[in-house]
């Protein structure tokens, strides 16, 4: 082949791959993600989880593609093992609850306490501020995408209505972490059970109700089940939720792509936080209209649960501090801290 027909030849090629688009770019294989949750794909969270799958393929024009797995349906992976999961590399991305393995986060339980918490938004603050502050060694074997926290955890009975602290007695309600601390603490009998498992625990009067947030009532139908709330605002705790990536996958992904990954996980954590609260109002509306009643403590009522459920906090500090957590008890007073800045 001469210099003319070789020229040629070049031109035409050249010509079909910009006509088909068919640039080296282009033609490079996208980074294929595997994200798990335990969370249905019917509730918000997992929306907004989905919704953050897509809009990482929008921003990264497709050269990230992540196939997303909500109600545990990625292999074995539960909302238990989920880090792990992540740790190992059997999933890219995880979704679940750090109360879910909490000995393995003590600095991030102390978010989870009973500290009275006043919404989803301002959980998701504070969550994010203590990582931040303390950057905590139990989440340094992933890359933390975000964090997130959801609206005041409160009491829900099924057949017996809770208005002062002995109706507790004797009560099996699940909670988990922090939360079953506190159900302990005021005389119930905790329960430890993932949460796709819990309206049939209720349905079976395998326990007698819950700890859990409005926003249950409806996303996981529980106000199906649970006749009475008890609005106990002052001892409220939350649920802290992370999003991470294996950190070798997350090492895989050029420095461009991370850096538009990390913009969108600024503004999903927001998200998430402001849904947990719109969530909240859904559910305590779903609760009502299923005949559900919510009963008020007074103030002096109030200050006796507060006073049972303070030990909590004391056992967490020494328990910590056990576990090589010197400074636990600044990190409570950071919470505390941070709730007066983001809960006002």
């Amino acid at each position: 082949m001469n210099r003319k027909f070789l020229s040629l030849f070049i031109v035409i090629c050249l010509g079909a791959a910009f006509i088909t688009g068919g640039t080296l770019e282009a033609q490079t294989p996208a980074i294929r993600l595997t994200y798990s949750t335990f969370f249905p794909p019917t509730h918000i969270q997992s929306k907004l989880a989905e919704a953050w799958c897509r809009e990482v393929e929008k921003r990264t024009h497709g050269k990230i593609f992540v196939e997303y797995y909500p109600g545990q349906t990625f292999t074995e992976s539960t909302a238990w093992n989920c880090y792990d999961d992540i740790v190992n590399g059997r999933a890219d991305i995880g979704f679940s609850a750090l109360a879910y393995t909490r000995r393995r986060f003590p600095v991030m339980s102390a978010v989870d306490l009973p500290l009275g918490y006043p919404d989803g938004k301002a959980a998701t603050a504070v969550v994010n501020e203590v990582y931040k502050r303390f950057m905590p060694k139990g989440l340094m074997d992933t890359r933390v995408m975000y964090l997130h926290a959801n609206g005041p955890g409160l009491i829900h009975t099924k057949d017996r209505p809770v208005k002062k602290l002995e109706d507790m007695k004797g009560l099996k309600l699940r909670g988990h972490g922090a939360s079953a601390q506190v159900l302990s603490a005021l005389g119930a009998m905790p329960v430890a059970m993932p949460m796709p498992e819990v309206y049939q625990g209720l349905q079976t009067g395998l326990i007698d109700g819950s700890i859990y947030p409005w926003e249950i009532n409806q996303g996981w139908r529980l106000g199906e089940m649970t006749r009475y709330c008890t609005a106990a605002f002052n001892i409220a705790y939350t649920t802290s939720f992370f999003v991470v990536m294996n950190k070798d996958k997350w090492a895989s992904i050029p420095a461009d792509l991370q850096k538009i990954i990390g913009q969108i996980n600024d503004e999903w954590s927001i998200k998430h936080g402001a849904a947990w609260d719109a969530s909240d109002m859904e559910g305590l509306r779903f609760f009502l209209s299923q005949g559900g009643t919510v009963i008020g403590l007074d103030q002096n009522e109030a200050l006796r649960w507060q006073s049972a459920a303070g030990p909590v906090i004391v056992d967490y500090v020494a328990e910590a501090k056990k576990r090589g957590v010197a400074n636990a008890q600044e990190i409570v007073d950071f919470i505390r801290q941070a709730l007066d800045k983001y809960g006002k």
